[in-house]
């Protein structure tokens, strides 16, 4: 079991390379971090899991950015995005991106992926919500087809575009592992079609999660791939994670509290703890 830890960083958190040289030295496997180009003032799509959104989300650095400067201050620590907000981006720029940091990080990035949920700031980016989930999907496979072709061509519905050269490639070959993002119910076949990982919150019923878990672990045997899960908001005594473990869970992700460095601290010994733990049992 691999063990990451995600945060939502601001001008007032550590800096990327701070908080990656901890998560580095107290053994996790890696660090993601959010995005949010922007949150509209209009607050008209609710927060998903109730209440006032919290601001760090309208203040969030950009997760590229944070990652170079997070990879420049680690040698073994994974980074990546946790989610990159595909279908509100253009696909050309952001495979250049995510190629240019696995390259600069030494094969170390990991993409993770999703639609997003706040309505408003979908359509600032000129995005349908009714089609996000079509969109990203032609997202991912247009960045896969720039990753693998030295002159590649897509044509979808959203995204078009004949014979580019794009360079540079990822490091890591056929390109860095495609995390998608969603509890939905359409979540497990959008990993199969163009994913390597599924990204689920663990959210409700424990075992309703983990017989979906099995199911798409049972789904990608049949289909000779070998899919695996990071489970968002991962339990944290040893005989749950065991028990996710053993349904297919290859990685657990905490999420660090936004705020006073006194804070952070404090999260980051529980978590470090967590994995201490889990390490005695296994």
């Amino acid at each position: 079991m691999d063990f990451a830890l995600a945060i939502f960083l601001t001008r007032e958190t550590h800096t990327p390379g701070e908080i990656a040289r901890e998560a580095e030295q107290r053994g996790f496997e890696s660090l993601l971090f959010p995005e949010h180009s922007h949150i509209p003032a209009s607050r008209e799509t609710p927060y998903p899991i109730g209440g006032d959104l919290p601001r760090e989300y309208a203040e969030t650095l950009d997760p590229f950015v944070a990652c170079t400067s997070a990879a420049a201050a680690t040698e073994t620590l994974r980074i990546g995005t946790g989610i990159c907000l595909v279908a509100q981006r253009d696909p050309i720029h952001t495979a250049k991106a995510v190629a240019t940091v696995d390259l600069l990080s030494g094969g170390r990035f990991v993409f993770g992926v999703g639609a997003g949920w706040n309505e408003e700031e979908m359509r600032d980016h000129g995005t349908d919500p009714r089609t996000r989930w079509k969109r990203m999907r032609e997202s991912v496979e247009a960045m896969q087809a720039i990753w693998a072709e030295d002159e590649a061509s897509y044509h979808g519905d959203f995204v078009d575009f004949e014979r580019i050269w794009c360079w540079p490639k990822p490091l890591q070959r056929p390109h860095p592992p495609i995390l998608v993002g969603g509890n939905g119910r359409g979540a497990p076949d959008r990993v199969v079609a163009y994913g390597d990982e599924w990204l689920p919150n663990r959210i409700g019923d424990d075992d309703r999660i983990i017989a979906r878990i099995e199911k798409l672990v049972a789904r990608s045997d049949e289909a000779g791939r070998e899919l695996s899960v990071t489970l968002q908001v991962a339990p944290t005594e040893p005989e749950q994670i065991e028990r996710f473990e053993h349904a297919g869970v290859g990685r657990c992700l905490y999420y660090l509290p936004h705020g006073e460095r006194d804070k952070v601290e404090r999260a980051l010994e529980r978590y470090t703890a967590v994995v201490q733990a889990y390490a005695g049992v296994s």
